[in-house]
């Protein structure tokens, strides 16, 4: 609440309809992320290059999905209302803190945790898919999805639709429900099988 002062006023929010923040950010990023889930979609058909099994990329694409569909559906009943609903910045809520769960603001809820960082946020489990068949690009992977989860988050907290802590716990439950699976369903490392030397000599004539 206090962080969010700083770029709101009592009348609203001036970045609410920017063309960064709620076109390029906003719908951009959704639409990126549906692009990334038609690649792991073809990659698991067709793979790109080898390492998991297509099961296994199956599997992680269900994380993903499970991301998609179960932070927003947290946020369906949360009674949460986004800041530019409540009264301190022109809309009509109280300010309820989101660890008050089932509380009403009075105002229209629905906004906890962060439903659009998810969109970067639920490739966490392709994290985990390859972190043991190619380390280092797992971890540059792993920055990234971070990274524009994260910018994300930053475009919703500066329209007003979330809080920055709204976009934090999206982060933690999407890296959870996919560590919790990758517990589950661990990935199994492929490697060739290499006969001893001595088995490969031919013996003398």
């Amino acid at each position: 609440m206090t962080l969010t002062r700083w770029i709101a006023t009592p009348s609203g929010f001036p970045w609410r309809r920017s063309f960064l923040a709620s076109h390029v950010l906003h719908d951009g990023g959704r639409a990126l992320g549906w692009a990334l889930m038609a690649l792991l979609l073809w990659d698991a058909v067709r793979p790109f290059v080898a390492g998991p099994s297509r099961a296994e990329r199956a599997r992680a694409i269900g994380v993903v999905l499970a991301d998609l569909l179960l932070v927003p559906a947290l946020k369906r009943f949360s009674a949460t209302s986004c800041p530019w609903d409540l009264a301190a910045f022109g809309g009509r809520a109280a300010y309820v803190p989101h660890w008050l769960p089932g509380v009403s603001d009075g105002g229209p809820g629905h906004c906890f945790p962060s439903g659009h960082a998810v969109a970067a946020f639920a490739f966490f489990g392709v994290y985990f898919l390859w972190r043991h068949h190619r380390p280092q690009g797992a971890l540059a992977l792993l920055a990234a999805v971070l990274g524009l989860g994260l910018v994300f988050g930053w475009a919703q907290w500066v329209r007003g639709a979330h809080f920055i802590s709204h976009t934090l716990w999206s982060a933690w439950l999407c890296w959870v429900i996919a560590a919790l699976a990758a517990r589950v369903w661990p990935v199994t490392l492929r490697t060739a099988k290499v006969l001893p030397a001595a088995a490969t000599l031919q013996p003398a004539p």
